[in-house]
């Protein structure tokens, strides 16, 4: 959709931006938070004193509780690095990149939520480019998703990125209405 890119906008508009894929990241990698309990649940999903995300995706599609038992461990870890984050800033404005904002309930603590947004194909296209996975696996993840239809409905403001200039206007437009907001 254009999430990463319209983060960096948004930091190079001088906003300190939180995400949530790289949280998890530090908390698989070797000595991270969530290491020792995932090698609990799962032991081979550690290798090498890191958390193997291919492990994880094997271990997901053999055994139907497995995705909610790694949630379980992991999503309460990322929340403690988002609040550290958030206690450390000192941004006038904090922006937390979550890519499962909704379906995980963040959205409730947030004071604004923004959801990116392009066509379906464009999507598509954007993420098949990349390399990093087939068709099929793309089409898996985004039957798993909330539909993008209703991410819209749901945010405060959307933001269309067919364009990188239309998302940069559009992150321009937030971010001095915030800053408007909270000089009023």
């Amino acid at each position: 959709m254009g999430k990463s890119t319209t983060a960096r906008m948004f930091a190079d508009k001088g906003v300190a931006v939180w995400d949530a894929d790289a949280a998890v990241h530090r908390l698989y990698d070797k000595g991270g938070a969530a290491v020792r309990a995932i090698a609990e649940l799962r032991p081979a999903a550690v290798v090498g004193g890191s958390v193997s995300r291919a492990e994880l995706r094997a271990w997901i599609a053999e055994d139907d509780g497995a995705l909610q038992a790694i949630e379980a461990v992991v999503h309460p870890l990322v929340q403690q690095d988002r609040v550290a984050f958030a206690d450390k800033a000192e941004a006038d404005i904090l922006l937390f990149d979550i890519p499962l904002l909704f379906e995980t309930g963040a959205e409730r603590e947030m004071d604004l939520t923004v959801t990116v947004s392009c066509s379906p194909e464009e999507q598509r296209r954007r993420v098949l480019e990349r390399g990093t996975m087939d068709e099929a696996a793309f089409d898996r993840i985004v039957a798993a998703q909330m539909p993008d239809a209703e991410k819209r409905a749901r945010a405060d403001r959307v933001i269309e990125t067919e364009t990188l200039e239309q998302a940069e206007a559009q992150v321009e437009a937030i971010v001095a209405e915030i800053r408007e907001r909270n000089d009023a």
